[in-house]
């Protein structure tokens, strides 16, 4: 539970900072071989580490050294990376801050933190540590000039009910398969496979009537309310009863705390935490 709390709360603190920066608008991160905390390149393998995270975090990640010709001739298109080095002595801890072409700060992850007494493994522990910032958040370059689309995402077709299961369908049409010959044909069903999720059991509601139901996604969860509409998505973490939320566009933290699930997260008025009704 201790482990829980500090997690939370260096989060919080993260949050308080420039959690609501939009990062969608800059193409690149561009990451420095030679960052200023260290007297050698890549010290500790931090360079190669902080590349390989962001990559893996779906950023397009390049050396300043090696920078693209777009980025060459725009460098606002990209948004430096720096790692801040506030190790003690028995204590490695490391942030990242994302810095604008007019140095900028426009995001700063939490810190991370390691015990290890080997510096090579202490930083890479705190690195990934402080990478729990950039988990979940969904990132996809959208340049500012480029008209935004709305895209009409259709929630799961299964409406869930405290006693009942229904499965709405849309009609099924036959698909006419072109083959060799205009006489060579043949048709393909398209109908949608029956659903194999279970009735929900019956559980206490909150105050306002919500009731959200955990449908198991790619590393994590989303949650839908009764019609049913995705309400949000879940990102695991390493510690259990611990998920990175991605909640109208803000980032946040739900944790299980005494059996009551809680999501923590900031917007323009501050922080903000509201208790939810989970089934799993």
């Amino acid at each position: 539970m201790k482990l829980r709390v500090l997690i939370l709360a260096v989060f919080v603190i993260g949050l308080s900072g420039s959690m609501n920066g939009q990062l969608n608008k800059y193409k690149y991160i561009i990451v420095p071989k030679h960052f200023d905390a260290f007297k050698t390149p890549n010290k500790h393998q931090t360079s190669t580490i902080i590349k390989h995270l962001f990559t893996k975090n779906g950023f397009n990640a390049v050396y300043d050294d090696a920078l693209p010709d777009d980025l060459t001739i725009n460098r606002c298109l990209g948004l430096l990376a720096d790692l801040e080095d506030n190790s003690a002595l028995f204590s490695t801890k490391t942030a990242i801050v994302l810095k604008d072409c007019q140095s900028n700060e426009v995001f700063r992850s939490i810190e991370g933190k390691s015990k290890i007494k080997e510096y090579q493994k202490a930083y890479r522990e705190a690195l990934y540590d402080a990478f729990i910032s950039f988990n979940g958040m969904n990132y996809a370059y959208t340049p500012e000039t480029d008209e935004k689309q709305e895209v009409s995402e259709e929630p799961i077709v299964v409406s869930f009910r405290n006693d009942i299961k229904t499965v709405e369908e849309k009609p099924v049409e036959e698909v006419i398969i072109q083959e060799a010959t205009p006489e060579n044909q043949t048709y393909k069903s398209v109908k949608p496979k029956e659903s194999s999720y279970t009735k929900a059991e019956k559980s206490q509601k909150l105050a306002d009537g919500t009731l959200l139901y955990a449908q198991p996604i790619d590393n994590g969860y989303q949650l839908v309310d009764s019609t049913p509409k995705v309400v949000m998505k879940l990102t695991k973490t390493s510690v259990d009863d611990i998920f990175l939320v991605n909640h109208n566009g803000k980032s946040g933290m739900l944790t299980n705390q005494d059996g009551k699930w809680i999501l923590e997260y900031a917007d323009d008025a501050g922080k903000k935490s509201k208790e939810l009704n989970i089934k799993f």
